[in-house]
């Protein structure tokens, strides 16, 4: 099983998004670990408490690593890049084995010029816990999310239509509109192009077992690609003598590639403060998603605010009253 844009793990915090992503499917049971390539040597990410012995070649206990990387941070006032929060968070030394080389390859920019909220996700762990999401509902469905969305869409108030356009001046056609595209798309990129950034996997097959994990980060800037996914480890409960891997490359979006990532830089968000302006004026129409409103969305925080946007919706309708443009700030 082949996950085509990218290893996909379902986690999340929410229970009732749990519950309604396996109401359409079953979900194995997996924990995602991550190890990375540095300088011909691999470690366990995220930074944990092997990471670091590993690195300085020490045998630390918690607390003596917690008080030795902390004497390593170097924090000036609130951190505004992400430069900032990684040396505010693990120090010079392990911010740039670690952070700054894969930071530049994956979004082709300084670390000083991207925003910290970037790097503010990962964990830091002083324990020997290599789980990469903290999450208590964790897994990936038995058949993959074909099936998945297949059964959220077989229902008889639902009809898929491929390869369908929408303009704006068809919303008035329709009782409400859901966009889940790109808002710059939605007005025709009055403003401009919001910038993204996209990614090309070139697909390779080996015999048995390439790496003995499901991904291997590589943050050496002089490697170019970011990393190399294997999906048989995502798969336990399967058996295969061969093996497909996906290595990753990232670049900047163009009109005709597929958008991954949003850069969010800002006048990126400047850009986005004129669209979501354009956006209030419309009726009838609700933008939601990572596209719909210019933001890096996990698939459990999509669900959740997919289904807490139903609600809002159905609720305006039911009561003869506007829906809103949008159910969460794009900024906030």
């Amino acid at each position: 099983m082949v996950h085509t844009y990218g290893p996909h793990i379902f986690h999340t915090q929410f229970e009732h998004v749990w519950d309604y992503v396996n109401r359409f499917g079953t979900l194995e049971p997996y924990r995602h670990r991550v190890m990375a390539t540095v300088g011909g040597r691999v470690y366990s990410m995220p930074i944990n408490l092997l990471t670091i012995n590993q690195f300085f070649g020490t045998t630390m206990g918690p607390a003596e690593a917690a008080a030795f990387v902390a004497a390593k941070t170097e924090r000036s006032g609130e951190p505004v890049s992400f430069e900032d929060q990684g040396l505010g968070f693990v120090g010079r030394e392990l911010y740039e084995a670690f952070f700054a080389g894969y930071t530049r390859k994956q979004w082709g920019l300084e670390p000083e010029h991207l925003p910290a909220s970037i790097l503010q996700r990962l964990p830091l762990r002083f324990n020997y816990d290599d789980s990469y999401f903290n999450h208590p509902f964790q897994g990936i469905p038995t058949e993959g999310y074909t099936p998945i969305v297949e059964a959220i869409l077989d229902h008889p108030s639902i009809t898929v239509s491929l390869g369908a356009s929408l303009r704006r001046d068809q919303v008035d056609a329709y009782d409400h509109v859901v966009w889940t595209g790109p808002i710059d798309a939605f007005f025709d990129f009055e403003h401009g192009r919001l910038a993204y950034r996209t990614l090309d996997f070139e697909r390779k097959t080996h015999e048995g077992d390439l790496q003995g994990c499901a991904v291997m980060n590589y943050c050496d800037a002089d490697v170019e690609h970011t990393r190399i996914t294997e999906f048989k480890h995502f798969t336990p409960w399967e058996a295969h003598d061969r093996t497909v891997t996906y290595q990753e490359y990232s670049r900047e979006c163009e009109p005709d590639d597929t958008p991954y990532y949003p850069v969010r830089l800002v006048s990126d968000k400047e850009q986005l403060v004129d669209y979501l302006e354009l956006a209030k004026q419309v009726d009838g129409v609700t933008f939601v998603g990572r596209l719909g409103t210019y933001r890096y969305l996990d698939m459990d925080v999509t669900i959740k605010e997919a289904l807490d946007a139903s609600d809002v919706i159905a609720t305006a309708l039911a009561a003869g009253e506007r829906a809103p443009s949008f159910v969460v700030d794009p900024v906030g």
